[in-house]
């Protein structure tokens, strides 16, 4: 095939796929990919979505799957032609479909910049699936309904989160044999690999710790790559998608019981300069409740790779400080 024909080709192609969108309100693009047959989703319901939202360049930005988690959130009135709100009534429970949200629009709208991550970028992308849409009944009382959600929502999410714990020993099982690690286990179950042992000194608990540590999920994204949520390396904190200019990157304070206690137990195993690979079961982690925040669902069992770079000893005659920073304080 010449050349040109290919270049031809390839563009065909690419226009056929512009054209299988649909064109919405406020420069809204969209296209069902699956049709439930099932009522649309309108004001007032409530809904559970997992979807996946990409930025024009195809670079995945969240991902309900990789959380393992969907999202449930009450549908509210739309504030402008093209805002999510409005997206959501074309589709209904069992459906799945992509949709393009026009930044330009929503700009305009809310008179909020677009997010720096999609600057240069007209949309976000995002594809749904519509796994449940809890509706009102006629006539029904508002605090019946909200009584029959709370209810309903509540047994799908312990459902939910009883799956997750049955699945946590087979992702610590399948981390250590992908990785093809042999780790040693503690007496509370903290599973670790030594790489350096450092100093023979050890730190004690009015000592500040200086660490750069990278904390992961066991289980990698949909694209493969690792389930990075915290990082004090720049680097990997921008090659994940997490970087926070406001943050100081580069070895942080600790102190001992500052953390989850697999970590506060792991980073006493090794001296100064000392490498360690620590594999946290929730239960030394953040255990049924998770940590919203940084998006680690319940019973996940964690990894982190530390380097204890430094030991600093409180000034004499003063109170040492206590920096807590990620990952947060245990939770009981």
């Amino acid at each position: 095939m010449k050349k040109g024909i290919v270049i031809l080709f390839a563009a065909t192609l690419g226009l056929a796929a512009c054209n299988n969108y649909k064109k919405g309100p406020g420069g809204l693009m969209y296209q069902i990919h699956k049709d439930g047959g099932n009522a649309k989703i309108a004001t007032g319901d409530i809904v559970k979505l997992n979807f996946v939202q990409k930025n024009e360049r195809d670079s995945v930005m969240f991902s309900t799957y990789d959380i393992e988690q969907a999202q449930v959130f009450p549908v509210g009135k739309k504030q402008y032609a093209g805002d999510m709100n409005d997206v959501l009534f074309l589709f209904g429970e069992g459906d799945s479909a992509t949709f393009k949200l026009n930044l330009d629009t929503m700009a305009k709208h809310t008179t909020q910049p677009k997010p720096p991550a999609s600057a240069k970028d007209t949309y976000l992308v995002f594809t749904v699936k519509v796994e449940k849409v809890f509706k009102k009944n006629a006539n029904e009382a508002d605090s019946t309904f909200q009584r029959r959600a709370q209810e309903f929502f509540q047994k799908d999410y312990l459902a939910s989160v009883a799956k997750l714990k049955d699945a946590e020993a087979g992702k610590i099982k399948k981390f250590v044999a992908d990785n093809d690690l042999k780790p040693k286990v503690t007496a509370s179950g903290l599973q670790y690999v030594i790489t350096n042992p450092g100093s023979a000194e050890r730190p004690l608990p009015t000592d500040t710790i200086m660490l750069n540590y990278t904390g992961k999920l066991l289980t990698k994204k949909a694209d493969g790559k690792e389930s990075i949520f915290d990082s004090s390396v720049e680097k990997t904190a921008k090659d994940a998608g997490i970087h926070n200019p406001m943050a100081q990157y580069g070895p942080r304070a600790f102190t001992l019981g500052a953390a989850i206690p697999g970590f506060n137990e792991g980073i006493q195993l090794v001296g100064k300069g000392g490498k360690i690979l620590l594999i946290i079961p929730s239960k030394l982690g953040y255990g049924e409740g998770g940590q919203p925040q940084a998006k680690i669902t319940p019973y996940s069992p964690l990894a982190f790779e530390i380097e204890v770079v430094d030991y600093k000893k409180p000034s004499a005659g003063a109170a040492p400080v206590v920096t807590i920073t990620p990952p947060p304080p245990a939770t009981k």
